[in-house]
């Protein structure tokens, strides 16, 4: 049996979806990391957002993009310091990428331009008070990059914001 295009585009159709969001973990010298607030949802949150994958976006792609449009700094993002398959009561599933952002200087901070469409405001937040900022999986997550940063370690594997034992 011949395979047509058609056939293969009904096949792919029907498989399930998987969304892809990607984001920065950007710090100051003191440690402390950039969060956006954004205008809706709860809670704040990593300047980034979805991968355009329809467009051929990529993650890292996704991820310097969103940056740009979030807070106005065109910067290519560093090394992938964590991935994370977040089911929780989303469907689709998301695979949210973090990169590293770097430590950004005081210039930097100060071209920080809001992208007032979603976001109210930005600040930067000691790694013992995140909890009273980030919800969900989102804190796991960044707490995840910044052990892999501080340990000179690979990059974190989560599922739903926990650590994947490897042979697991």
């Amino acid at each position: 049996m011949t395979t047509t295009d058609a056939d293969y585009a009904t096949y792919i159709a029907g498989l399930p979806r998987v969304l892809a969001a990607a984001a920065c973990l950007f710090r100051d010298a003191e440690g402390r990391v950039l969060l956006v607030e954004p205008n809706y949802r709860k809670g704040w949150a990593l300047p980034g957002g979805t991968v355009e994958s329809e467009t051929g976006e990529g993650p890292r792609q996704g991820a310097r993009r969103e940056t740009l449009e979030e807070i106005g700094l065109d910067l290519a993002p560093g090394r992938l310091l964590a991935v994370d398959w977040t089911r929780g009561s989303r469907r689709p599933p998301i695979v949210a990428y973090l990169y590293d952002g770097g430590v950004l200087t005081p210039e930097q901070f100060a071209a920080i331009r809001l992208q007032e469409e979603e976001l109210l405001s930005w600040k930067l937040v000691a790694p013992a008070d995140l909890g009273g900022h980030l919800l969900g999986q989102l804190e796991s997550r960044v707490r995840a990059a910044l052990d892999v940063l501080e340990s000179g370690s690979g990059t974190a594997e989560l599922e739903d914001g926990k650590p994947v034992a490897e042979g697991a």
